[in-house]
């Protein structure tokens, strides 16, 4: 048992001071590190610079391209606008000529209702009433005559 112990404790102490020289050994910084972190700051900003052109440039790119759709955009909406007044144009034309057409094709036809309406009231005044009056006394004297008028109701 004593031996187990030994064993243990020189294992402790053989690594303790092995690994003694790794906790006390100091990184020196020298002049050539300096300098390269000089360099490498100037290179991270000239990488920085060169970025922000590069983001410059696609932002004017587009900025160029969002006018020239605002544009497009523009015109397209003009255009449409051009094409339904045209269209409004044409049907209310198209409509109008319809009506004006209708009524100019029903004129001659009412002139000439009123020209019949007006005959007819002159015949019922004169001939249709004594041509009834006429075939009643006619009726009188022969039957077939008086069955027609009975069928129309004339008698």
């Amino acid at each position: 048992m004593a031996l187990r112990t030994f064993t243990k404790v020189f294992l402790f102490f053989w690594l303790m001071g092995m690994s003694s020289p790794i906790w006390a050994q100091e990184v020196p910084f020298t002049l050539q590190d300096r300098d390269r972190l000089i360099r490498l700051e100037a290179t991270l900003k000239e990488f920085k610079d060169s970025v922000d052109k590069r983001f410059e440039q696609v932002d004017k790119r587009f900025g160029e391209f969002k006018d020239s759709v605002d544009k497009r955009f523009e015109q397209l909406f003009t255009f449409l606008w051009i094409i339904s007044g045209i269209f409004t144009a044409l049907t209310v034309f198209t409509i109008g000529f319809a009506i004006w057409d209708r009524r100019t094709m029903i004129r001659p036809f009412e002139a000439k209702t009123k020209e019949l309406e007006e005959k007819i009231e002159e015949m019922d005044e004169k001939g249709l009433k004594s041509l009834i009056n006429s075939l009643r006394e006619i009726a009188k004297a022969d039957s077939r005559v008086a069955e027609a008028l009975k069928k129309f109701n004339l008698l």
